[in-house]
């Protein structure tokens, strides 16, 4: 089968090659044909070595599919089911399950360290334990989520991991209050969900901060009342909160850079929330007396801060009602022999998500 391969971990192309194998396959196993795959910024890390991940890899996190094959034990699914594929499933049995804390099960980081495919050359892994930049890709039955037949591959693709991780940074780890003021760092296809989410929960003011000109314009018709370049942040922090400080603050880059310029955009006694994923290495500096000085909260949010099966079902409720666009974020199509073109789509900012057509 077909699939993309990072050779080396430091390389900026992938190679679409069609002597993939996805490997693995047994009980509590599921295999699943992958019709659509969005490009998450997190592939393009763990390709640059910002996050972990062994290689040679497929890159593809965020995928949807039909199940070709159930493996014995398997109870809730048959082949033919349309899924999302959850790159971090809970396991339901851990201390962080058993708190209700289902985005901190660390079950579903232990499947990144077994390869999911093989070449003749040998071991391929799958990152985050998927792989979805593929035709075909094998995996606990738990990443495989039933979706209903209404929602289409590409919706639900972005689903399992961009628009979970930012509309459930606002409505779960934040719960902005209504009213407040807002401002969002790094306007992708999570900064938008971010702001999707604000604007449900009735945020007053959203400024939407990013470099890329056609992101901010897209960041108005998602429900941003401001778009500004990070070099006006200093100037709308002083219009719109009369120099105090937004109520909220995400950060949606992740780096220490950004991270502190959020921290010092957030009033007194504020929120920041930390949504980018960022490296080992990247620490961000305080000082002791401004944390017990400011009283700013900082959460960090894991993939949208709550239950992921919860937040597909409400993700999947709001866009059925439109309180939410999803399929507006999609602004560029690839097939999967051109997915180095939505890789420079991504690092030049011109696409908010790429959806891969497999």
């Amino acid at each position: 089968m077909r699939a993309a391969v990072l050779h080396e971990i430091g390389q900026d192309k992938l190679d679409v090659l069609d002597d993939v194998e996805a490997v693995g396959f047994g009980p509590g196993r599921v295999r699943i044909r992958v019709r659509a795959t969005g490009l998450c910024h997190s592939d393009l890390s763990a390709m640059a070595g910002v996050l972990p991940q062994p290689g040679p890899f497929v890159p593809g996190h965020e995928g949807a599919g039909e199940i070709v094959e159930v493996g014995e034990g398997v109870q809730n699914l048959k082949p033919g089911d349309r899924v999302v594929v959850c790159w971090l499933p809970a396991c339901g049995t851990c201390p962080a399950c058993k708190r209700g804390q289902t985005q901190l099960c660390l079950a579903g980081f232990l499947n990144a360290g077994t390869p999911n495919f093989k070449r003749p050359a040998g071991d391929v892994f799958g990152f985050a334990g998927t792989g979805t930049f593929a035709e075909e890709v094998v995996v606990d039955a738990g990443c495989a989520v039933p979706i209903p037949d209404d929602v289409p591959f590409d919706i639900a693709a972005l689903i399992g991991c961009g628009v979970t991780t930012g509309l459930g940074a606002a409505l779960n780890t934040a719960d902005v209050e209504a009213g407040s003021s807002v401002a969002v760092i790094g306007c992708g296809g999570v900064g938008i969900s971010a702001i999707q989410g604000a604007r449900l929960k009735g945020a007053a003011e959203i400024v939407a901060v990013d470099p890329v000109v056609s992101r901010r314009e897209a960041a108005l018709k998602f429900g941003a009342t401001k778009a500004i370049s990070p070099e006006e942040l200093a100037e709308a922090k002083q219009s719109v909160t009369a120099g105090e400080g937004f109520d909220y603050v995400f950060e949606v880059v992740g780096r220490s850079t950004t991270a502190r310029t959020a921290y010092e955009t957030t009033r007194r006694g504020g929120t920041l929330v930390v949504v980018g994923a960022g490296a080992l290495d990247d620490f961000l500096q305080l000082s002791m007396f401004e944390l017990f000085f400011d009283e700013k909260r900082i959460l960090p949010s894991m993939y949208g801060g709550g239950d992921v099966l919860r937040s597909y079902e409400r993700t999947i409720a709001l866009w059925r009602a439109g309180r939410i666009d999803l399929a507006g974020l999609i602004t560029h199509r690839v097939p999967l022999a051109d997915i180095n073109e939505a890789l420079d789509q991504m690092r030049t900012g011109v696409a908010l998500r790429t959806c891969i057509e497999i």
